[in-house]
């Protein structure tokens, strides 16, 4: 009882502090007034956009979210600096760019979006479409010598580490 009471109020409790957190770093100062009012508006749109909503979040791992967020942020880097020297040293005739399906075993729209998300800021890949059944993702590599590897690392490195938050 007391759980569904704790949803009505804060349907997207993960959204609530997303939205308040971005307040205050938009907003530039760090204020008890701009907290105050960063956490309303972290509590009015989610529940005011909640009908909307298809389910409440269940089964979400913050402290794996956040191991997975500083991996993409290392893997961001990464790309960056093997794109720049894909970007200056391969010619345009040998560059090998590739469409990869990746099949997915993720059901949840929020992690799915969370994957597709993940290898667009990646640079060097993008996703570029989602099935009409969302069982598979498309995928647009700048440089590959091995199309399956890239695949295969997708679905190890990212969406296995989602499907653990996303339980």
């Amino acid at each position: 009882m007391a759980r569904r009471a704790f949803f009505w109020l804060l349907p997207h409790p993960f959204l609530t502090i997303l939205l308040a957190v971005v307040w205050i770093l938009l907003q530039n100062e760090l204020s008890a007034g701009m907290a105050v009012f960063g956490l309303i508006l972290g509590i009015l749109i989610p529940w005011g956009t909640s009908i909307w909503w298809p389910d409440t979040p269940s089964g979400f791992h913050v402290g794996r979210m956040f191991s997975y967020s500083l991996m993409v942020i290392w893997d961001i880097i990464k790309a960056n600096i093997e794109v720049a020297w894909i970007v200056l040293s391969v010619s345009n005739d040998k560059l090998k760019p590739a469409w990869i399906v990746v099949p997915l075993d993720l059901v949840q729209p929020e992690a799915i979006t969370i994957l597709a998300g993940t290898i667009t800021l990646t640079p060097g890949t993008v996703s570029a479409d989602l099935s009409d059944e969302g069982h598979s993702l498309l995928v647009h590599v700048l440089h590959t010598n091995d199309p399956d590897a890239v695949r295969d690392e997708i679905k190890t490195r990212y969406e296995a580490r989602l499907k653990e938050i996303f339980t």
